[in-house]
């Protein structure tokens, strides 16, 4: 399964794509940030975020896409923007058919790090370890947008039509060992991380 996560902004949008098995292995497909200019108008700025979406769809072809959900803020004009680049996001998604996940952020830390208050850094250094990545992506929009991904594709059951029968009967889920995916996941990359130590000590 391939997601398309999203974190949306208006001067920063966290672009992330992952591939997820039916064990829950996810691996990084691409990662970047799409920046607009503050002072470059509203209409221009959208369609630089529209176009670099799209473009990104069309070249990867993901099966799903995820959006953080958007939430009240302070600054209207923050969540404003926020909102509207979740608009086009949905709409990109629309176009061609594709199925959209909206998530909270307390959903996404709970999901990744399983603590649903965890701050940015935990998140970013959790993606780092389920992507098996030697740094953490940067910036934190990066990072983000990757949970996103990662949360989706561990939310929807693989291979099959119904959330209730992922949960009871995926392999490697937390049904079948006691652990959630968050779980798996950091299990998994401590493992590969010792098995490649114990490979090194062995060639030298």
């Amino acid at each position: 399964m391939r997601v398309l996560g999203i974190d949306p902004g208006l001067t920063r949008c966290g672009v992330g794509i992952v591939d997820v098995t039916a064990t829950r292995t996810a691996t990084l497909v691409h990662v970047s940030v799409i920046q607009t200019p503050p002072d470059m108008p509203l209409a221009e700025r959208l369609l630089i975020v529209s176009a670099g979406i799209e473009a990104l769809i069309d070249e990867h072809s993901p099966h799903s896409v995820a959006v953080e959900r958007v939430f009240a803020q302070h600054n209207v004009r923050t969540v404003m923007g926020t909102a509207q680049v979740s608009g086009i996001a949905l709409l990109a998604a629309a176009r061609r058919s594709l199925p959209v996940g909206l998530h909270t952020p307390s959903e996404v830390k709970a999901a990744i790090t399983g603590y649903g208050q965890a701050d940015k850094k935990q998140v970013g250094t959790m993606v780092a370890k389920v992507l098996r990545l030697e740094s953490v992506p940067k910036p934190a929009d990066a990072a983000d947008a990757l949970a996103l991904a990662i949360c989706h594709a561990w939310r929807v059951p693989l291979g099959s039509g119904s959330a209730a029968q992922g949960a009871q009967g995926v392999p490697g889920s937390g049904a079948a060992t006691g652990l959630t995916a968050a779980q798996q996941a950091w299990r998994a990359a401590e493992q590969g991380t010792a098995r490649r130590s114990a490979a090194n000590r062995l060639a030298r």
